[in-house]
């Protein structure tokens, strides 16, 4: 019997670890993976701060919550049998004010409901046992949040598929996605093809457009958000232990400036969001005619954008003005004085929007016949890797 062919495309962490989970599957497909680029993960993979979410924000119920928490198991074993970076440095969310005690006080009720596990509740004095140089009013303490290298773990688990017998294609921009039959035609820009019995997208940034090469619906729409970071000099690098994270504001879409130790000791300011003028606009003067001509044609971007006219200002202000932004960040820690803050590389977020300007905040998937388009996988899609390969694949029904 001939084994059925899948074609997974992008070769970020989630490709790679459908890729990696195909690879295992009984009997095992036929597998290619096809990634634009000369190399895998050079986009959201390759540009994150390392976070291993704990399961904190998410809806109690939804996919992120699930999907994360049994991610956070999974990867924190494989990083353990592939001896590869993962640190539990522990994440510190801090409340300035009493209204934003008020709101921890929600969100502390939330992560219990997701059984992040070793919550502790903290004041003033508690906080700075954790992180001696910060201050707050008061600050829930998740000891298990931690980090990695999400690029060196996408790159383990593509090699894991490899080993088992996966193709690996680079500079293979997908520019066509044709039902013939049972099967799919997957052209590359250049000319070339490959047929598959199975199609997982995996596109990321692009994921809206594949979709709609494979037949999809218009909705939601990829809306990229540049997200700028700095990171403190080495000689202040000691003034951040883990993880020192705001408390979310459910009136805004984003989260805020936070501080990341890195795996090699590196402390990450930031991300602010901005929006980003093209789908890989990583720099400001980054500009695609089309992306724009999207943004304005669209209703429902408007829509957002007025409803978020205030965000989006203080947004673009923490990004033009870096005494602004330092500012934000010494709230949380004085002791960092402006000349301890360097730049550092941007990443682009991938943020799904429905028609109406709503954002999707879950993780989404459509099917089109045999291609399993992913349409949204927001944060913690890293952290949930290995859980999403696992429904991605039961959804294929390889037989």
């Amino acid at each position: 019997m001939t084994r059925p062919h899948v074609v997974v495309v992008g070769g970020g962490i989630v490709g790679s670890a459908v890729a990696r989970r195909l690879s295992l599957a009984t009997p095992r497909p036929e597998v290619t993976v096809v990634e634009k680029e000369a190399s895998p993960g050079r986009h959201q993979t390759g540009r994150n701060s390392g976070v291993v979410h704990a399961g904190l924000y998410y809806e109690p119920g939804s996919a992120r919550a699930t999907l994360s928490r049994e991610g956070v198991r999974r990867l924190r074993r494989y990083c353990t049998e592939r001896a590869l970076p993962y640190d539990e440095v522990g994440k510190l969310v801090v409340a300035l004010d009493e209204a934003q005690e008020e709101r921890l006080r929600a969100l502390e009720v939330r992560a219990r409901a997701n059984g992040v596990p070793g919550l502790r509740w903290l004041g003033p004095e508690g906080l700075r046992e954790v992180e001696p140089h910060a201050v707050g009013r008061a600050a829930l303490h998740s000891p298990t949040t931690a980090i990695t290298d999400f690029a060196v773990v996408a790159a383990a688990l593509l090699a894991d598929a490899a080993s088992a017998g996966t193709e690996v294609v680079t500079g293979f921009e997908v520019s066509g996605l044709d039902h013939r039959g049972s099967r799919v035609e997957v052209r590359a820009a250049d000319g070339r093809r490959l047929f598959a019995d199975r199609v997982v997208l995996a596109g990321g940034l692009h994921a809206d457009r594949l979709a709609r090469l494979a037949g999809d619906g218009p909705d939601p729409a990829i809306v990229p958000f540049r997200g700028e970071y700095h990171r403190l000099a080495p000689s202040a690098e000691h003034l951040v232990r883990g993880l020192l994270y705001p408390v979310p504001d459910p009136r805004y879409p984003f989260l805020g400036v936070h501080l990341t130790r890195r795996v090699d000791g590196g402390v990450l300011l930031g991300p602010n969001a901005v929006l980003a003028t093209a789908r890989e606009g990583y720099r400001r003067r980054d500009v695609d005619l089309g992306v724009v001509r999207e943004l304005v044609s669209s209703r429902g971007f408007l829509r957002f954008a007025r409803a978020n006219l205030r965000t989006g200002v203080h947004e673009v202000l923490g990004s033009l003005s870096r005494h602004a932004f330092v500012e934000r960040v010494r709230s949380y820690v004085p002791e960092i004085r402006h000349a301890d803050v360097l730049p550092a590389a941007a990443g682009v977020r991938a943020q799904a929007m429905d028609r109406d300007g709503a954002l999707v905040e879950d993780f989404r998937f459509s099917r089109v016949g045999p291609v399993l388009c992913i349409r949204n996988a927001p944060s913690p899609a890293a952290t949930a890797s290995l859980a999403i390969a696992d429904l991605v694949v039961d959804r294929l029904d390889l037989g």
